[in-house]
């Protein structure tokens, strides 16, 4: 799960991580009311808050030594569609902004703590060049990304600061304040189980202090159940409304831009399906994850989301049977597929537990749809039905 930069930066607080004196702002009447009452500048900022980066490229973040126009300065990004390349072409609407005192910028660096997927410890990456996309740094500049691994038996040390601050060529005012920062953040991240933790701009003032000016922070979303101050900070506004319906019903449900809706029960089933229907000749419209315990009423749900889309030209149920048998996916397909009054093609492969009685459950439906008997032959199903 996503939250906003207003929210990152007060957990950072709580974190003890110092960040910009600012609140948000969801009216312009709130945001000349917060520059009037409760920030003494002299520089101003007026930022949108939405879940993308990129905001200052689009026009989404405006500086000013004017405490007077931040009035005409929210009008400017509240209501916008603001286009990013996290965005999107569609874009997405700011509704609510963030009004904060600027900084004495002297220096500009990026720090964030991430997963490594190859030895599953928590990974500090810094580097000079704040204020860039990493990924950016990362092809044009690698050599300038320090990695620096923590053990997550022994936790972050003051060692591991100094290194990354000597490393990064601080100056001795601020070695020490970035170690304790950065203890700070990897407390942050472990106690809140984030899957990322970033600051970006993370900058040296010219008065030698650092400020957290920027922050993005990724939740794990199978450790929420532990932390209902984080569930709290959900934001309906920023996800598609079938993305809503479909975690309303414990369904994983991803937006594409193709014409074959795909259900699949597990990730790994999903990025193999969405695979070989390009490896076909189509695109995906979707994927949505049933789960490893589908049902009845859940495929039911499932067929009614993926049908909502008005970009699915067909159907591809790709569901492997392990706990639960197939000849019982195979029954709630059938009386599913009854209900919702399927007017589009359906490619159904299922392997597995039973999978050859469900298939003979399916053929003898009198339902109009597709047996496949492998991946290969279903993808090629489904792709030849809605050309």
């Amino acid at each position: 799960m996503n939250i906003h930069e207003y929210q990152a930066k007060k957990l950072f607080s709580d974190f003890h991580i110092p960040v910009p004196k600012g609140k948000p702002a969801f009216s312009v009447d709130e945001a000349v009311a917060i520059a009037t009452d409760g920030l003494t500048g002299p520089v101003f900022v007026v930022k949108a808050q939405i879940h993308a980066g990129g905001r200052g490229k689009a026009g989404g973040v405006k500086i000013t030594k004017n405490r007077n126009e931040i009035k005409e300065l929210a009008k400017t990004i509240l209501g916008k569609v603001l286009i990013t390349h996290q965005t999107g072409p569609e874009g997405k609407e700011v509704k609510k902004l963030l009004i904060e005192e600027g900084a004495n910028i002297d220096k500009e660096l990026y720090l964030s703590i991430v997963v490594d997927r190859a030895t599953g410890w928590p990974v500090v990456m810094a580097s000079t060049e704040g204020g860039m996309e990493i990924e950016e740094v990362a092809e044009k500049h690698p050599d300038k990304i320090i990695k620096q691994m923590i053990d997550p038996a022994v936790g972050c040390f003051p060692f591991h600061g100094r290194s990354i601050a000597f490393q990064l060529g601080m100056e001795k005012e601020v070695v020490s304040q970035f170690s304790t920062l950065l203890q700070n953040l990897y407390r942050l991240f472990i106690e809140k189980d984030l899957g990322m933790v970033e600051i970006n701009p993370l900058v040296i003032t010219k008065e030698k202090k650092l400020v957290a000016l920027d922050g993005k922070i990724l939740i794990d979303d199978n450790a929420l159940f532990r932390h209902e101050d984080l569930k709290a900070m959900r934001d309906l506004d920023e996800e598609a409304p079938l993305e809503i319906r479909a975690s309303n019903y414990g369904l994983n449900y991803v937006k594409l831009n193709g014409t074959i809706g795909c259900m699949v029960n597990g990730a790994g089933l999903a990025m193999a399906t969405m695979d070989v229907i390009k490896l076909a000749g189509d695109e995906p419209a979707n994927f949505l994850d049933v789960g490893g315990g589908a049902s009845k009423e859940t495929v039911n749900h499932a067929f009614q989301i993926l049908l909502a889309d008005p970009n699915v030209k067909g159907i591809f149920v790709n569901i492997f049977g392990g706990i639960v048998r197939c000849e019982r996916i195979a029954g709630g397909i059938i009386e599913a597929a009854k209900e919702v009054e399927l007017k589009v093609p359906l490619v159904v492969r299922l392997d597995g537990t039973n999978a050859p009685e469900a298939r003979e459950m399916l053929k003898n439906s009198g339902l109009k749809l597709e047996v496949a008997e492998n991946l290969w032959d279903g993808a090629q199903k489904i792709v030849k039905m809605v050309k």
